[in-house]
């Protein structure tokens, strides 16, 4: 239905203007009941939803209504499968609709800079291209069945050490090409209805009142069209917040309105300011009620299916020693481990769900081994001390020794990774390390799965034949496990973030946390595996590691063109071929390397990927498009995305250190190589410009034979020619001899800047 939203706002007091830029609670929006404006309702849970019942508390310690509880995202990224996402976001957007909320709070696209991160299970990816994937398709999906987005934490909110009043200080280049990058393609190709801003600082400025931010890149340059949200209580001015682009402050603070007003009776604030943020708010209020489906419902169980094969396309088999699984049905299974029991499918704090159903990994265990097979539970450990229990310790081992097989489940207990607080070590609890160590010993043939949201070291990993990482797997779990280790599924996960052998290893390592509320990203641009592949380090387990139980095969790499514009699009297609004797799916991966920069640039960077499904001896081709940005790097000069003219190479991989195929393509800036040149621009870089190279060129002849390695030069020509190659233009004057003075230099500046012929 349209509306008139400026004649609405015309009709609105001062105060009413004020009132709908901040919440009416802790979950609704305001509504004007004389205007015809409604109040809606928003509410957690990226992966799943968590409406608290009327009088609950936020934080989820008391009820909320039954949902599904879907895998978190550090688990669905790792499925990289976009449909797959998208679906879940539908499945996500009707349970929206059937509870009456307008805006589902999620998905979060923020980097995962370290391993230690305590909410690192709520994001995606340590890469942009994929992180901001996932989140377009997740939001693309909810927002199908006219229910709103909230994409967060915007931005470079990457601890929860000290996170309301944390300074995250970025380079401009490391902040656009990593923590940026991670938001932008969500925004431009899926607009959430909102956007939330993050606790933190980013490099001085609240990101609730940093109008670089939230007006001149999310509004201006990205387009985005719905508003901006506080994440809850991260408002420091609010006058400030609203003029910097903070349209709604969640939840109400009590002061935030007369702030506004007062601000706007002393002239420091704009009215078609307040104005512009509460169309935009109305905007989504009526879009949320135009689109509210009547008597909407949704059927628990489909959606319960719907999780279960979104876990075990999420989860990633890591190590597979000779084949060991899937295990053979029947026999003797001794699954061992508290969290076999008392299973950790979600991760904690404001996206704790109540799930709809929850399966047991016992139960599903047995089913699928078959009506012959003898599974026994021994606990093992105790989940809520790291010290180990003799007692269950030899009961596990005598489960073990009896079995021919053991499953043995480990991860980390709620207690060490959450919101609100980051993690010290990576290391699994040293009882589950010394359970894993001694049913070894007793029972060679060990399957670990892992319970975690984030990397974990694996001191012990040689005394497990095989490992499944299946992440914080939602509510259908228990069964999606059990389809994988029996082969009734096949493994297609493959990790989006890198796992390092020890902490010490990540690139953020000597700087995270920061001294005070000082945080420096020192690390810059290399993040994750652009650090550990352009460092040479190697992991415990590459970004887009993933096994399989067949195999498959590349050939025929195909570049569409050889040499193109950076302005033009580019298709690369490869063939895959399952090569095995079970059907499966494989994530073929691209990646861009630039093989000579003036800047310095990661080895290889994530450009594109697909995931392609085959039955045995079946081959597909897979076309990946690339585009400018597949080859850009963020120039701090320009304010722009730029390609320098050169070859690139085009690397097809199982993963980030597993490149099966590769091509070159030569690819033609469309931009300026040059900025004005002054008279500290160097001989080299002008000679280096295709436009300028001519004019320097004769003008050193002229002026200067010897620097010009000209006649003369003698045995000096090759030192003289090296020097002259980083030479500011106003050292040639002390190098001319005589024959160049200021008038000249001047002169010269203004050829080379074309602004004389």
């Amino acid at each position: 239905m349209e509306r008139d939203l400026k004649k609405l706002i015309s009709l609105m007091t001062l105060e009413e203007k004020a009132g709908m830029c901040s919440g009416q609670d802790f979950w609704r929006l305001k509504g004007i009941e004389r205007l015809g404006i409604p109040s809606i309702m928003v509410t957690d849970g990226p992966h799943g939803l968590r409406k608290q019942k009327e009088g609950a508390d936020h934080l989820g310690f008391l009820d909320s209504v039954p949902a599904t509880c879907f895998p978190s995202a550090a688990g669905v990224a790792s499925s990289w499968d976009r449909e797959l996402i998208e679906k879940m976001g539908q499945a996500l957007g009707e349970e929206c609709q059937a509870e009456d909320v307008a805006v589902l709070l999620g998905p979060g696209a923020n980097i995962k800079r370290s391993p230690l991160c305590g909410r690192n299970f709520e994001y995606f990816s340590e890469d942009p291209f994929l992180s901001s994937e996932m989140a377009a398709q997740h939001i693309r999906g909810v927002q199908s069945q006219g229910v709103g987005t909230s994409l967060k934490h915007f931005a470079a909110n990457n601890q929860e050490h000290r996170r309301m009043t944390s300074d995250s200080v970025i380079d401009e280049r490391t902040l656009r090409e990593i923590y940026l990058a991670s938001f932008e393609g969500a925004v431009k190709k899926s607009q959430p209805w909102t956007v939330m801003c993050a606790y933190n600082k980013v490099n001085g400025t609240f990101a609730s009142e940093n109008d670089y931010l939230l007006t001149d890149i999310l509004k201006n340059e990205w387009g985005h069209e719905g508003f901006v949200v506080s994440d809850w209580g991260a408002v420091n001015e609010r006058a400030d917040g609203l003029s910097a682009g903070l349209e709604l402050e969640m939840p109400p603070s009590g002061g935030g309105d007369r702030k506004i007003v007062e601000a706007f009776r002393a002239g420091k604030l704009p009215e078609e300011k307040l104005d512009r943020s509460v169309e935009r708010i109305l905007r989504i209020i009526f879009k949320a009620v135009d689109s509210k489906k009547p008597n909407a419902s949704y059927d628990p169980e489909v959606h319960h299916r719907l999780a279960r094969v979104v876990a075990r396309e999420s989860m990633v088999l890591l190590k597979n020693q000779g084949g060991f699984l899937p295990l053979v049905k029947g026999g003797s299974i001794a699954v061992i481990g508290a969290l076999a029991a008392k299973p950790r499918y979600q991760g904690g704090g404001s996206s704790h769900i109540k799930p709809t159903k929850l399966e047991d990994i016992r139960e599903e265990i047995a089913k699928s081994a078959g009506g012959g097979a003898q599974v026994s539970y021994a606990q093992g450990y105790d989940l809520d001390t790291d010290a180990s229990d003799v007692k269950l310790v030899e009961e596990a081992v005598r489960a073990a020794a009896q079995a021919d097989v053991v499953v043995l489940f480990a991860g980390l207990p709620d207690r060490y990774e959450s919101e609100g607080y980051d993690r010290t070590h990576l290391r699994l609890p040293e009882n589950q390390v010394d359970l894993i160590q001694s049913v070894a010993a007793a029972q060679p043939n060990l399957v670990v799965v892992l319970s975690n949201g984030a990397p974990v070291e694996m001191s012990w990993i040689g005394s497990a034949k095989a490992v499944l990482e299946a992440y914080l797997g939602g509510q259908a779990l228990g069964g999606a496990i059990a389809d994988l280790l029996f082969g009734d599924a096949n493994p297609c996960g493959k990790l989006a973030e890198t796992f390092p052998q020890r902490l010490e290893d990540n690139p953020s390592y000597l700087f995270y946390f920061g001294e005070g509320d000082r945080v420096e990203y020192r690390e810059g641009i290399f993040v994750g595996y652009r650090y550990y592949d352009t460092k040479k380090v190697e992991p415990l387990f590459p970004f887009g590691h993933g096994l399989s139980y067949t195999t498959f095969a590349y050939s025929d790499l195909s570049i569409a063109k050889k040499e193109i514009r950076d302005d033009e699009t580019l298709d690369v297609e490869v063939k895959v071929k399952n090569t095995g004797n079970r059907a499966g799916k494989e994530i073929v991966q691209l990646y861009v390397r630039d093989v000579e920069s003036k800047v310095i640039r990661p080895v290889k960077e994530l450009k594109g990927f697909a995931k392609v499904e085959l039955a045995p001896g079946e081959q597909k081709n897979v076309t990946i498009r690339l585009d400018k940005r597949s080859f850009a790097f963020y120039d701090v000069e320009r304010k722009d995305w730029r390609v320098e003219t050169g070859e690139f190479e085009i690397l097809i991989g199982k993963s980030s250190r597993d490149i099966v195929l590769s091509d070159t393509v030569r690819v033609e800036s469309t931009t300026p190589v040059r900025s004005k040149a002054n008279r500290n621009s160097t001989v080299g870089d002008l000679l280096a410009d295709p436009v300028t190279r001519p004019i320097i060129a004769t003008i050193l002849q002229q002026r200067n034979p010897v620097v010009a390695g000209g006649e003369g030069a003698g045995d000096a020509s090759d030192m003289m020619e090296a020097i002259m190659k980083y030479m500011p233009l106003r050292a040639l004057i002390a190098f001319s001899g005589g024959a160049m003075t200021d008038e000249h230099l001047e002169e010269i500046l203004a050829q080379v800047n074309g602004e004389v012929e």
